[in-house]
């Protein structure tokens, strides 16, 4: 892997770190269905983990078609990250173990030990970022420069990554 390369995803993974609800996307029968998913864990290469049931709508979707979409929002930093990939369900307990959390007895009352917890691995293909390190007022001055002298804002840093 080259540095540009492992620099992108350090970058991709700092990008995400702090932000607490992604939206993942799966098709349903031609039809995209996004839903608010926590991120449990962004392993030292670029995979993505999640907790869900195996009872859940989703993973029937992933069943059927394992490509899924992951995205990233935080408009107080000014990021945004989309990722593709493929997902797959995996029933580990010793990776459930590790990624278990107290809250999520709120979603599986029986605690860690039910045997419809599974993972949810989506490794990615490609992603793209938007990172403005420009506060939300500067970046409002630069669009209004840009209009007023017809000259492209700066909308900050942007890059595709093909993992």
């Amino acid at each position: 892997m080259s540095d540009t390369h492992e620099e992108s995803l350090k970058k991709l993974r700092h990008l995400i770190k702090d932000v607490g609800t992604a939206m993942l996307t799966t098709l349903d029968n031609g039809v995209l269905r996004a839903r608010p998913m926590a991120t449990q864990q962004t392993e030292a290469g670029s995979d993505l983990w999640f907790i869900t049931s195996t009872e859940s709508h989703k993973t029937t979707e992933i069943e059927k078609d394992n490509r899924v979409n992951v995205s990233y929002s935080s408009p107080s930093d000014n990021t945004y990250v989309s990722i593709s990939g493929t997902a797959s369900l995996v029933v580990d307990r010793a990776k459930i173990d590790e990624l278990w959390s107290p809250i999520h007895k709120a979603w599986f009352p029986k605690g860690k030990d039910d045997p419809t917890i599974c993972l949810l691995k989506v490794v990615p293909d490609q992603a793209e970022y938007w990172d403005s390190t420009s506060s939300t007022l500067v970046q409002i001055a630069g669009f209004i420069k840009a209009a007023a002298t017809g000259k492209q804002a700066d909308g900050g840093d942007n890059a595709k990554i093909n993992l």
